[in-house]
C-alpha cells in the first residue's frame, strides 16, 4: 500500500483516537486498550514500509500520550508519586524533547550575549546586577574569596531563601509562557545575561576557577533546573499559538497540563542544589579541586541523564512492550 493510502485510509481513525485522548473522551479503559493496540499495529506497519515518513513521528507522539492515559487509568500496585517521576514525566519529556534542545540553544545564546557584552563594556555588569553587588564581589576578590557572596548567613537560612527565590524565578519563568511564550524568553533573557556578564567578570579578575568551583557545585542542577522550567513555558506558549486539530481553549488546557508537570518534576533538583549552595559552597575555598569538580559533574550527570538520556530509554522501553511480537 502506497504511503499516501495508508494516511488517507486510517487518518480519521487516528484524529478521532487523539481528540479522545486529548478530551479524557474514554470511558471504558479497554475500548482505550483496544485502541491503543490498533495505534501502534499501524506504527509498526509505518516503521517497517514508510521508515523516513514524519507519520512515523505523529503516531509515536500519539502513543506515548495514550501511554500515559492508559497508565494512569488502570489500577496499579505501585506508588502513584514514583510513577510519575519515573514513566510519566520522561514520556513527556521524550514527546517534547525538541522544546527542551530548543532552550538550550537560546540559554547558550544569551548566556554568549552576556559575556560579550561584559567583554565590551566595563560598566556592562554593573548596570545588570548593581554597583553594590559588584563592590562587594571586588572585596571579596581582594580578601581572597571570590565568591564569598554565596557562604553568607547561616546554612538553613541560606537553604531556605535560596531555594524559594529559585522556585519563584522557575515558577514565574512558566507562567510567563502564557504572553505566547515571549514572557519566558524575557525571564532567559535577564537571567541568562546576568550570568554571562558575571562569569566574564571573574574571568577578568583571573579568579574563573575559584568562580568555577563556587558557583558551579549549585549551579549545575539550579540553572539545568531553570532551563528546563523555560522549556516548560516555551510549551504553554506554544500550544496557544499552534493549537493544530484541536481548539486554542482545549490546546492551552493541554500545553498548561503538561507545562506544570514538567515544572514539578523540577523541583527535587531545585531543593537539592539550594541544599548544596546552603551547606557546602561556603565551603568550596577549602575543599580540593577533586572533590569540587567531582560534586560539579556528578550533580550535572544526573539532571542531564534524567532529562537528556532517559526518556529515550523509557519510550524504547514502552515501545518493545507495545509492539506486536
Amino acid at each position: 500500500m502506497r504511503e499516501v493510502a495508508f494516511i488517507k485510509q486510517n487518518k480519521e481513525k487516528w484524529l478521532s483516537f487523539e481528540n479522545a485522548i486529548f478530551n479524557n473522551d474514554f470511558k471504558d479503559p479497554d475500548e482505550l486498550a483496544s485502541n491503543y493496540i490498533h495505534l501502534i499495529n499501524d506504527l509498526a506497519y509505518a516503521q517497517t514500509y514508510y521508515p523516513k515518513s514524519k507519520v512515523i513521528t505523529y503516531l509515536n507522539q500519539l502513543a506515548a500520550k495514550a501511554f500515559q492515559k492508559i497508565y494512569k487509568t488502570k489500577r496499579q500496585d505501585t506508588n502513584r508519586i514514583i510513577g510519575f517521576w519515573k514513566t510519566e514525566v520522561p514520556l513527556i519529556c521524550y514527546q517534547y524533547r525538541k522544546f527542551i534542545y530548543v532552550t538550550f540553544i537560546v540559554f547558550t545564546v544569551f548566556t554568549l550575549i552576556g559575556v560579550i557584552s561584559a567583554a565590551n563594556n566595563a560598566e556592562f555588569l554593573r548596570s545588570v546586577v548593581g554597583d553594590a553587588y559588584v563592590d562587594q564581589t571586588i572585596a571579596n576578590i581582594e580578601a581572597g574569596d571570590p565568591v564569598a557572596v554565596y557562604k553568607s548567613g547561616s546554612n538553613w537560612g541560606s537553604f531556605i531563601g535560596i531555594t524559594i527565590n529559585n522556585l519563584r524565578v522557575g515558577i514565574i519563568a512558566f507562567v510567563f509562557g502564557v504572553f505566547l511564550g515571549i514572557g519566558t524568553l524575557y525571564i532567559m533573557f535577564k537571567n541568562c545575561i546576568m550570568l554571562g556578564s558575571f562569569q566574564y567578570f571573574f574571568y577578568e579578575k583571573n579568579v574563573f576557577w575559584e568562580s568555577v568551583r563556587g558557583i558551579w557545585i549549585h549551579g549545575a542542577m539550579e540553572i539545568f533546573a531553570i532551563v528546563i522550567e523555560c522549556a516548560a513555558g516555551l510549551i504553554l506558549g506554544a500550544s496557544i499559538l499552534f493549537p493544530a486539530t484541536h481548539s486554542r481553549y482545549t490546546s492551552f488546557k493541554q500545553g498548561a497540563k503538561t507545562g506544570i508537570k514538567i515544572l514539578i518534576s523540577t523541583f527535587p533538583f531545585t531543593f537539592s542544589a539550594g541544599f548544596l549552595e546552603g551547606f557546602i559552597t561556603r565551603y568550596s575555598n577549602i575543599m580540593p579541586n577533586w572533590l569540587s569538580v567531582g560534586i560539579i559533574l556528578i550533580t550535572l550527570a544526573i539532571i542531564s541523564y534524567y532529562y537528556l538520556v532517559y526518556p529515550f530509554k523509557v519510550q524504547k522501553q514502552i515501545t518493545q512492550i507495545s509492539l506486536p511480537a
